[in-house]
């Protein structure tokens, strides 16, 4: 059974390792209801019980497949969700955090969810058209109401972090990192730890490039995220990136572990404040990032891995410019 860490100082306890559920309904490949249901199923029989949705995963199906699968279980798990977007037909078409909206949503996710509360709920993405101090607000007021018990930010920078803190306790944020993405590490990373806030990194795993069984962005369905929206997979980044992959695997090999163990158990190594979400549809996969929790790196490891983009160096941007645009930094 995995242990667990906590979030925050308000008082969140969650599983080490969390399981990322958006790829059930989204973004790779297409959906398997049963597979990801058992795998939700399995990850509670293990343990792994924080669990990371948003409305616009689908959009909306992913919400609602959570809430069919916890049937009977929802007191075994934590949920995060999120709020922040304009959904469209079948898309999201930029930011809208506005009071009113943020309540909407939160209605409607519960609804979903077949929940009374959400443990913990996400700003999506940063919105330059509403202040986050209303923001942090509005998400207060759900806290009283007992709708929501925790308040978070996902891809949010320092600044923003401060000014939301300074309202409401901001229990964790959510952003992008891994041996390969270090984005946080200057400037934000240092504000969380100041401020007592945890971290939940989401593509721990880089999209499965550091698992070393990812393809090149062209070899993906043109329906799948990576096909499109991952220049570190595209042509020549792919193969330059290899090198990366390459140190990952001869760390493995050592512990007689897998790849994606060992980008996991780095990021666990990193601090008890951080809790990954690696996010799968399949059992198999859950079992290898569960057990993920028991390789125990070196001091030497770690450091090679820390080295590892300036010694190697990676190719390629981890989003395109338009989803870099909504990255508040």
């Amino acid at each position: 059974m995995l242990t667990t860490r906590r979030l925050g100082t308000q008082g969140l306890e969650v599983s080490a390792i969390g399981l990322g559920c958006m790829g059930m309904s989204y973004a790779y490949g297409t959906p398997d209801d049963a597979e990801s249901i058992a795998t939700i199923h399995r990850a509670i029989d293990l343990g792994c019980t924080f669990l990371d949705t948003a409305e616009v995963y689908g959009p909306f199906t992913n919400e609602e497949l959570l809430g069919r699968a916890l049937a009977g279980r929802r007191d075994q798990v934590q949920i995060a969700t999120k709020f922040g977007f304009v959904i469209g037909k079948g898309h999201f078409a930029g930011a809208d955090s506005r009071p009113e909206h943020i309540r909407e949503v939160v209605e409607a996710s519960l609804k979903r969810l077949r929940t009374d509360r959400i443990d913990l709920l996400y700003q999506h993405r940063v919105d330059p058209a509403v202040p986050i101090e209303d923001v942090a607000g509005t998400v207060q007021d759900l806290i009283r109401e007992g709708k929501v018990l925790y308040f978070g930010l996902s891809e949010a920078g320092a600044s923003t972090i401060r000014r939301a803190h300074a309202v409401q306790p901001v229990t964790a944020l959510q952003s992008e990192y891994s041996i390969w993405e270090r984005n946080i590490e200057s400037d934000v990373l240092p504000v969380l730890r100041e401020l007592g806030i945890g971290f939940v990194p989401f593509s721990p795993l880089g999209r499965g490039f550091l698992t070393g069984t990812a393809k090149r962005a062209e070899d993906y369905p043109a329906d799948d995220f990576r096909a499109q929206n991952d220049p570190r997979l595209q042509g020549e980044n792919f193969d330059r990136n290899q090198a990366i992959a390459g140190l990952v695997k001869e760390i493995a090999a050592a512990h007689h572990a897998l790849p994606g163990q060992v980008a996991l158990a780095w990021l666990l190594a990193k601090g008890d404040d951080i809790v990954p979400i690696p996010g799968t549809k399949r059992r198999t996969y859950l079992e290898q990032n569960v057990a993920a929790a028991d390789v125990r790196l070196s001091a030497d490891d770690v450091r090679r891995l820390d080295g590892a983009l300036e010694a190697i160096g990676v190719a390629g941007a981890r989003y395109t410019e338009k989803a870099l645009a909504m990255v508040d930094r």
